[in-house]
């Protein structure tokens, strides 16, 4: 699986991010720019499926009252069959699926793993400066000082603390949407697995300080868009009239 995802983003890189990136270079505009026309392109090409996904999730959480109903009728161990055989009934009977608001997330990661190896390596982005990056190419030290920190080293990477708030934020926002689908018996059941997800930004913000600084910065975009389009959705999605 994992061998699969490295060849779909060698792809992804050879026949679009490489000609994406080479026609936005050619406007002649800052790599800073280019790096933010590349994302929200990005975004567009991936929109219909996360639109696809969220719908899905809308549906679960205009289903949940539904499924309550049937958890109450059938609280009895020997009963789980049948709940279940119900609960997949209603499933079916309004087109909603447990498993729709995964898509975003399989088919982002070609695209996340895709940019992590193209931004450090491409040639264009080395020496060029952005904001308070003096090299896109390598990590940005705005904040830095003499020892040689645990984990950390000598610097702090902005981009990359930046990085790391925008996938704290998509995080809870994440966990927010399951736990709006979820009954309560559910909720307390995935609520360990919940606060695991947290640590994720933690260890990201670890691994990527001493990484190139465009590529925080794109990741950065690419997560602050992602809260952008979650927060369009969720105000222009009558759930009501959805289901």
């Amino acid at each position: 699986r994992v061998e699969g995802i490295s060849f779909i983003s060698l792809l992804i890189n050879r026949f679009f991010i490489m000609y994406l990136f080479d026609w936005l270079t050619s406007w002649g505009l800052s790599m800073g720019l280019v790096l933010l026309l590349l994302t929200l392109i990005v975004k567009a090409v991936v929109y219909p499926f996360t639109l696809k996904s969220y719908i899905s999730s809308a549906k679960m959480r205009a289903l949940k009252p539904y499924i309550d109903e049937i958890n109450a009728r059938y609280p009895k161990q020997e009963d789980a069959m049948k709940k279940q055989q119900e609960i997949m009934m209603l499933y079916s009977k309004y087109g909603a699926s447990p498993m729709g608001g995964c898509l975003p997330m399989l088919i982002q990661m070609p695209i996340f793993i895709a940019m992590f190896n193209f931004v450090p390596n491409a040639i264009a982005l080395r020496g060029e400066k952005f904001l308070w990056a003096d090299d896109l190419s390598a990590y940005d030290e705005l904040l830095s000082w003499d020892a040689d920190l645990w984990l950390i080293g000598d610097h702090l990477s902005i981009f990359c603390l930046l990085f790391c708030a925008t996938n704290i934020i998509n995080t809870w926002i994440s966990m927010r949407q399951q736990k709006d689908q979820m009954s309560s018996e559910q909720a307390q059941q995935m609520k360990m697995m919940q606060y695991m997800m947290y640590i994720m930004p933690l260890m990201f913000f670890f691994m990527f300080n001493n990484n190139s600084s465009g590529l925080c910065y794109y990741y950065f975009l690419s997560g602050l868009t992602s809260i952008l389009i979650m927060w369009y959705l969720r105000k222009t999605t009558d759930d009501k009239k959805l289901l």
